[in-house]
């Protein structure tokens, strides 16, 4: 039987019929091509003579990429905004039908793959779950979940996708006992080439980042990023997860671990010691619920699906908020965030009161020295792993790094 089991159309079949070029829309751009990609998607609606101010490339240089660019269907031409001196201003926008990628998230209970166009609108995405992660029914669901994907684009669409970005935890092997696999089960992980072997059975060049990355990633890109530009986050999902943005830039650090806030060391209900993924996850709420005779197989279908499971959610939510609380001030007595942000796999009904309770929590604590953040719910919610995945494919090839596009970049033009 499939592993897929369900697939859900966000939008009518994708045709590119106006765009031209076909399968050069997916070489990598040059950086000139991309710093303008990057400030037209950043700043929707913007004019020519605003990113030649912005870039410091020169007018005629700017109209030279635009029109590459606009000629390759990357780039439409908005009506012209007259009213002030001169010749009328001419708004660009990024073309959502230009680029498309994959996004796979592997998680520890299900595994999702969606279809992104170019401005990170999800457009068609299929789910399945099981007991815990096994190589080949990964690679079975990708295949099978690309041709069903595939299947909604024509010809002309098909080209313009860029790859598949991977979220997954990385050293899924380690997770053996949390998720319940028979003893020896994961060990299937261990020298598995997740990258070649994906790209073989895809078809497609494939990118992997960690999977709490990839999700902060996509808050940085399409959230709270245009904001703040720093910022800690914590995304609830399975295990615990979460990111650091500096600069509006994610730092990962010396070894790409910076923000794996799971083994923060925090206080329990009961006074105790523990890890923060041991208290702030939904497999601990899962367990609960099988403690109160609940089915909790609604947590790991879709987070729609999710159920007021009554008393066991709500003691969850205030004994992971008070942990995430103490890891929160912690976090800020190191670095001065100016905001904290709070996702995960579940509806936005539990994360506003996920959120709620967490502001509560962190009143509670002594604050001596410590300049509370903002504390804000997430924006991207339960796809944010997916989105982050399918931007890497994007990023690779006609992006630049985010923390250029907050800056007056000056003497691009050498470039």
């Amino acid at each position: 039987m499939s592993v897929i089991e369900t697939i859900q159309d966000i939008s009518e079949p994708i045709s590119v019929q106006a765009i031209s070029g076909g399968a050069n829309l997916v070489r990598v751009r040059a950086y000139n091509e991309r710093l303008v990609l990057s400030i037209v998607r950043r700043q929707d609606g913007i004019s020519k003579a605003e990113i030649a101010r912005l870039t410091g490339l020169s007018p005629q240089t700017v109209s030279v990429i635009m029109r590459a660019l606009e000629n390759d269907g990357l780039l439409l031409r908005g009506e012209p905004q007259r009213g002030r001196v001169g010749q009328p201003s001419v708004p660009m926008h990024i073309n959502p039908d230009a680029v498309y990628s994959f996004g796979l998230k592997i998680g520890r209970r299900s595994a999702d793959l969606v279809l992104m166009d170019f401005v990170g609108t999800i457009r068609h995405q299929t789910h399945t779950t099981y007991p815990y992660p096994r190589p080949r029914e990964i690679l079975t669901f990708l295949s099978e979940g690309i041709a069903l994907l595939e299947s909604r684009l024509d010809d002309k669409a098909r080209t313009a996708i860029a790859g598949v970005g991977v979220a997954a935890p990385f050293e899924l092997w380690n997770w053996a006992s949390e998720v319940g696999a028979p003893e020896g089960a994961m060990d299937l992980w261990r020298g598995f080439d997740l990258q070649s072997e994906l790209s073989a059975v895809s078809g497609y060049p494939v990118f992997l980042q960690n999977d709490a990355t990839s999700a902060c990633g996509a808050e940085l890109v399409f959230g709270h990023g245009v904001r703040y530009s720093d910022f800690v986050y914590f995304y609830v999902g399975s295990f615990i997860g979460g990111g650091i943005v500096l600069n509006s830039s994610i730092f990962v650090g010396r070894t790409g671990t910076a923000g794996a806030i799971a083994p923060l060391p925090v206080r329990d209900s009961s006074g105790e010691t523990r890890q923060l993924v041991k208290i702030a996850s939904i497999f601990r709420l899962e367990r609960m619920l099988r403690e109160a005779g609940i089915d909790p197989q609604p947590l790991w279908h879709s987070a729609d699906q999710w159920i007021d499971f009554g008393e066991p959610l709500e003691l969850w939510i205030r004994e992971s908020a008070a942990a995430l609380a103490q890891a929160i001030v912690a976090a800020c007595s190191i670095i001065d965030f100016s905001a904290v942000i709070i996702d995960g796999g579940f509806p936005d009904w539990v994360k506003a009161r996920f959120v709620a309770a967490t502001i509560e929590e962190v009143g509670k604590l002594d604050l001596q020295g410590i300049v509370v953040p903002d504390i804000l719910e997430g924006m991207v919610g339960p796809p944010a792993r997916s989105i982050g995945g399918a931007s890497l494919p994007i990023f690779a090839r006609y992006l630049i790094d985010q923390n250029v596009l907050f800056k007056e970049v000056s003497n691009a033009e050498g470039n």
